[in-house]
Formats: C-alpha cells, structure tokens, sequence
C-alpha cells in the first residue's frame, strides 16, 4: 500500500477532494481567481501535499472542463446544471482517473462522500458507465467555446490550436538572474539574464533561492522591463507587485519607485526585494491617482483580463468575459493617460498587459496614440527581443501561444514602447 493511498482510506483523501471541489466551486460559480481562493478552500489541510493535490485536482479540471462535461453529459438522460454538486464531484473523479493517474476506485471512492442522497448514486452510476466504456479525454483539451471563437477571430485557428496545446500541462518555470551565472542550477537560457528549468519542485530549495540571486519571472513577463534598458535615472514601475519588474529596474540601475494599490501584494513585493538585496521605493497608492515629479521611464504594466497566464492560471478562461475586457481596456486607458502625465520630456512609456485580448492591447495602444500627441512611439528592433520572438509592422511585441514552442512557450503577452517629445 503506498502513501498516497493510506491517506485515501484515513479520510485525507476525502478532505482533498472536498478542498479540490470548494475550488472549482470559487472559480465557476463565485468568479474568484484559483490562487486567492485557495487558501480559505483548503482550509483544514494539514498537509502541505495535500494541499498541493487539491490544486493540482482543480487545476487540472479547468484545463479539461468543456472534455470533462461533454464525457458526463453522454451518460446522463439529461444534462446536470453546470454547478451542481454531482457534476462538480464527477469532474474531480473523472480528471483524476483519466488524466492523474489515479486508480479507478480511488477517483470514485474519495468523491462519494461529497454528495449524499441520490446525487451519490447518480455520480456513481455515471462514472461507473464511463469507466466501463473506457473513455479517454482527447489529446488536445477543448477551450471553452466562446474563448476559442474569441481568439480564432482575432489570431487564427493556428492560434487556437497552439493554445490548446498550450494548455496540456503546467508550463517550465522561468528565472531571471540578478547579476552572472547561478551555481548549481542547469536549465536553458533563451535571453541574457534568463534561465529556464523544467516545471516542477520546490522553487524555495533550489540554489540561489535564499541568496537571492535570481527571481521567478515568466520570459514574457520580463520583456517589459528589458525593453527599457540600462539606468541610471528614475523608473516608476505602476502596479508594481509581484515585483519582477521593479527588481528587473533595480538590477538594471534606475532608482525605482513601485506603486501599487494592495498592501499585501506590496509585502510580497518588500519581501522579494528583501531577499535579492535590491533596493526601490514603495509606495501603496492608485495608478489612477499617483502624483509625484516626472520620471525618465515609467513602466504600467496594467491590470488586465490575464488571459495570457493561461497556461499556469486556467481559471482565466472561465472567469473572463468580452464585458469584463471592455471594462478593463477602459481602465488601461485611463492608466495609461495618468501613467503619460508622469514622463519627462524625451523620457520613455512602456504599457504591457498579460493579456491575449487585443482590445486590451494594441487597442489601447492605438488609442493613446491618437489622443496624446505629444508621444510618438518607439518601435521594438528584434534584435532587443529573444530570438524568436518578432515585432509586429507597429514595432510592438505581440506574444501568442505557439510562440517559443519548442523551448517550453512563454505567456501571451502585449507590449507598446513610447518617448515623449
């Protein structure tokens, strides 16, 4: 008997999957991103594995959620509503018995207790017939429909597929070095600076970690900061946190000053700066509403719809909505108009956006343009960007999935580059 199933028998089992469903159940019906429910849903977890699985569970249903209901929706007289618990509990049974290697038995027997009465024997009836049927999810996973109509319309089928591609596991975890070489970490590097190791592992015991000799930064994710190049000067990073782009600055000797709104998210940001001996000025505050001297470059790396985190964040698909976009491309509008306010004459603008919408991005872009005269755009040279990676006819960085496929991807990705004149 291995570990994994001593805890199935004792009961942390059933504590998982109820921790796993509690998550599905924040994301498709509260709207709330995966991470920041994961804390209150795994409540009672004493495990750090356990607590591991129940994300992994959940991750790994929203990867296959349109798969996962057409499967139960075969074997039911009539459709389950989309959030009840029998079909929340036979998407963790099933995801586990055909995508994580989980015993059959195991799959049903830890979600059987999440649902009493005739759902359990519904759940039990259907993943049986299913099990007995063999069936397998498709080697792509199917977006949901309406992303999939979203991105074909404005990238390509091409595009479409490389997502789903995209989507089928956890992607690499990319680094961003402080200064030189790391001992003891092995991996491939695809920018200066840049190093990416496989997916998976305790990032806290890896070398450097405690010395602070690098950070974790997906490539694109990096691409904002590189493109504005070496200090000194003021750099004022708006919406700061995590901080990768406030230690990128910092690393690269601009006197840095982060904003952003949350303080916890600003104490992640202390903490990161804590740790690689960087130094910048913090500062909670609204991009919106920040008033300081005008800086020699100004980073907004706006909040946005996050679709282009997808492949480590696959809530996003199920949570954003073409209203929600609108909503949020207004937004970045007005940021980026107040972020302009902060620019020196002859000083740099960088927006970027994690997002695979083009409203947020190359929309917004075009927008500023058109409103502030007194800007003019600077267009990004290939060889600024990994090889690989190439700007559009506007001179701004368009990153989709398919992109670096066969380095391990990177993130979806918009950036635009500014001076004011």
């Amino acid at each position: 008997m291995n570990d994994q199933t001593r805890r199935d028998q004792d009961g942390a089992g059933v504590a998982t999957r109820a921790a796993a469903l509690r998550l599905l159940d924040a994301v498709l019906r509260k709207g709330l991103p995966l991470e920041s429910a994961l804390d209150n849903a795994a409540r009672g977890l004493e495990r750090a594995d356990d607590r591991a699985l129940a994300h992994a569970i959940a991750a790994e249903v929203l990867r296959r959620l349109p798969d996962l209901d057409a499967l139960i929706d075969s074997a039911t007289a009539k459709p389950l509503p989309p959030d009840a618990k029998a079909r929340m509990a036979l998407r963790i049974a099933l995801v586990q018995a055909l995508q994580l290697n989980t015993p059959s038995h195991a799959a049903i027997s830890t979600v059987l207790p999440l649902v009493d009465g005739g759902p359990r024997k519904l759940v039990h009836g259907v993943f049986g017939t299913l099990d007995r049927r063999g069936v397998k999810l498709p080697e792509l996973p199917s977006l949901p429909e309406g992303v999939a109509a979203r991105w074909e319309a404005a990238w390509g089928a091409d595009v479409v597929e490389a997502a789903q591609r995209a989507i089928t596991a956890p992607p690499p975890l990319d680094l961003t070095i402080k200064d030189g070489d790391v001992a003891g970490l092995e991996g491939i590097s695809l920018a200066p600076g840049h190093l990416r190791l496989p997916a998976g592992g305790r990032v806290t015991e890896l070398p450097g970690f405690a010395d602070g000799d690098w950070w974790v930064q997906d490539l694109s994710a990096s691409l904002p900061a590189r493109l504005i190049g070496k200090g000194p000067g003021r750099a004022l990073d708006l919406c700061a946190a995590p901080g990768g782009k406030t230690m990128q600055l910092a690393a690269a000797g601009w006197d840095v000053t982060a904003v952003d709104m949350a303080d916890q998210r600003l104490k992640r940001v202390r903490e990161n700066l804590a740790r690689t001996k960087l130094k910048a000025r913090l500062v909670s505050g609204d991009a919106l509403t920040f008033s300081d001297d005008p800086y020699d470059v100004v980073l907004l790396d706006a909040p946005c719809s996050a679709t282009g985190i997808f492949r480590r964040h696959p809530d996003v698909l199920h949570r954003v909505r073409p209203r929600a976009v609108a909503t949020l491309a207004e937004r970045q509008q007005a940021m980026l108009a107040r972020a302009a306010s902060l620019v020196k004459p002859g000083g740099l603008l960088v927006y970027s956006v994690c997002s695979l919408e083009p409203e947020e991005g190359e929309g917004v872009a075009d927008a500023f343009l058109a409103s502030f005269s007194g800007f003019a755009p600077v267009p990004i040279a290939a060889d600024e960007l990994p090889a690989g990676l190439i700007p559009n006819d506007k001179g701004q960085v368009r990153v989709l999935p398919g992109a670096l496929a066969e380095q391990g991807g990177t993130d979806g990705f918009f950036v635009a580059r500014f001076r004011r004149g």
